[in-house]
């Protein structure tokens, strides 16, 4: 998440067929090696002509959208966000013998939510009823809350001065080529996928920050 112009398609940290049977390896690649390179291309391609944005990190890109120039502001929410959730994606899902909640997070979890089968049915159902394209975001609000938050396209949580650490995309591109238009099918496999303990890593950089 610190890069800055020109941004670069990092390698995934896990093989591409690593998370089978739950998302399969071509699902991966086109994902990875197709999507996200586009909106890394598209990104740099929009910031060329803007070298006053060249040391912007992806969030300081999207927080302040407002203070782009007029004529690409919608064109860097796009990309940026693009950007950001895909790095996100890739990061908060691992092969499933790495994945355990960790008990900090546990625990925080069970605090904002109750129990952690509430969170769980509540992400799902979020992720469910997204219309179309977009995510769905556990963040963190200025209070330190947990909350969840439905996103379309690329939007993302951070223009709200909501801090992600953790979501799942539900665009078609995520999942069709397996699993077709059964979306509740793939939250559940992605829900096996998690990496708790990166997403306790953005936890605790967003403690750090505050």
């Amino acid at each position: 998440m610190e890069q800055k112009y020109p941004f670069k398609l990092p390698n995934l940290p896990y093989p591409y067929e690593a998370l089978e049977p739950y998302i399969d390896k071509e699902t991966m690649m086109l994902h990875h090696d197709k999507h996200l390179k586009t909106y890394i291309d598209n990104l740099n391609n929009i910031l060329k002509d803007y070298p006053m944005f060249w040391d912007w990190t992806l969030e300081e890109l999207i927080k302040n959208i407002a203070s782009l120039p007029n004529e690409i502001q919608e064109e860097v929410r796009n990309n940026a966000g693009g950007v950001y959730n895909h790095f996100m994606y890739f990061d908060v899902i691992s092969p499933i013998e790495n994945n355990k909640e960790t008990p900090l997070l546990k625990q925080k979890l069970i605090e904002d939510f109750g129990s952690l089968e509430n969170f769980f049915n509540l992400f799902k159902e979020a992720a469910k009823k997204q219309f179309g394209s977009g995510y769905a975001f556990l963040v963190i609000d200025k209070n330190g809350n947990l909350k969840i938050v439905n996103k379309e396209n690329q939007d993302n949580p951070l223009e709200d001065n909501l801090y992600p650490i953790l979501l799942i995309d539900v665009w078609e591109h995520a999942y069709y080529l397996k699993y077709n238009n059964r979306r509740g099918e793939y939250i559940d496999s992605f829900m096996k996928l998690i990496n708790w303990r990166n997403v306790e890593e953005n936890y605790m950089n967003n403690k750090k920050g505050q």
